[in-house]
């Protein structure tokens, strides 16, 4: 055996041992617009609901790290924290820049009906509704460094072009105004999310591609099986090239950061240990986790020799201290 091949089989070995991350401190909002009828206001609100239910109890965010606006908060007053009105999302955005730090991420997730005039499109609200020249302002007094901002509405395809930048993730169910109909991308989009099935590794944490792949490719089925023509065409970009992809890959020029990045794991909603020497071990593995994830948002910006080395070494800590863990855990 070539010490080549020996170094790689330890280095597959390592990757395979380390936990899979839920690396950083994520901050989500979810707002919710106009419905326009009981039938859209049912499906938003399982949406919303099942996006806000499954971030804190699967994935483990605390509950004072989401915000979720609604048409109608009275309908949902465990889980709504106000109305979506211009007015409370410039309040709700003021709080993210507030609670939010240069390393955490934060995801703003748009549920309802969008317009376009052939010159603007909209965000359809309770009051005046918001373009995208209004939210510019407003992810730009957010210090995170990286930002996922999903609009699964309506003619949302001109958002990702006046939005797209450094830092910014920004998904949206279609690739122009043009496409005006009811979108069914954000029901499969928040289903993938919190879903094994969208699991492409099998690693237990839904990274933003792949939510975006498996929903894009349950509209394209659900659209087939009716036999109508696909009216909505998903678009997601991570460069800030302000056209994005309806085919981003992890290893393409569009989709390696939204190969990362993900609302958690899994494993993030077990509850820390109460025993000290325990819980010490778990921050310092979270810590690790979170060096992990940061070196390959990175990754671009790097020598390829010295990514290398130094994923490689944070792995092989990772690995021994989740060995580590596992080792006193079985001793009680």
């Amino acid at each position: 055996m070539t010490r080549t091949f020996l170094r790689g089989a330890i280095f597959c070995a390592l990757l395979a041992l380390a936990t899979p991350a839920a690396a950083q401190t994520v901050h989500l909002a979810v707002i919710v617009g106009l419905a326009g009828d009981p039938e859209h206001a049912e499906f938003f609100q399982r949406w919303a609901s099942t996006l806000v239910d499954g971030a804190t109890e699967r994935l483990g965010i605390p509950r004072d790290h989401i915000i979720y606006l609604a048409e109608q908060p009275e309908k949902d007053p465990k889980r709504a924290t106000g109305k979506s009105t211009k007015e409370e999302i410039e309040r709700a955005f003021s709080t993210l820049a507030k609670n939010s730090k240069a390393d955490d991420v934060v995801f703003v997730v748009l549920i309802g009906h969008g317009t376009f005039d052939g010159k603007v499109a909209k965000f359809n609200l309770p009051g005046p509704d918001m373009t995208p020249s209004n939210f510019e302002p407003l992810l730009k007094s957010i210090p995170a460094k990286h930002i996922v901002f999903v609009n699964t509405t309506s003619s949302s395809g001109p958002f990702l072009e006046e939005l797209s930048g450094p830092g910014r993730t920004i998904v949206t169910a279609t690739r122009t105004g043009a496409e005006r109909y009811a979108t069914l991308f954000g029901g499969y989009f928040v289903d993938s999310l919190m879903s094994d099935s969208a699991d492409a590794d099998k690693n237990h944490r839904i990274t933003v591609l792949e939510a975006f792949d498996a929903a894009k490719l349950g509209v394209a089925r659900a659209y087939e099986e009716e036999g109508i023509m696909l009216t909505e065409h998903p678009l997601l970009d991570d460069i800030g090239d302000k056209k994005g992809t309806t085919d981003p890959k992890a290893d393409g020029k569009i989709g390696r950061v939204a190969s990362v990045l993900s609302l958690g794991t899994q494993q993030a909603a077990e509850s820390m240990p109460v025993d000290p020497k325990m819980r010490a071990l778990y921050e310092e593995r979270r810590d690790l986790e979170r060096r992990v994830e940061g070196l390959k948002l990175m990754k671009t910006s790097m020598e390829p020799a010295r990514y290398a080395s130094e994923l490689e070494k944070l792995l092989t800590e990772l690995a021994l201290k989740s060995k580590q863990i596992k080792d006193l855990e079985g001793k009680k």
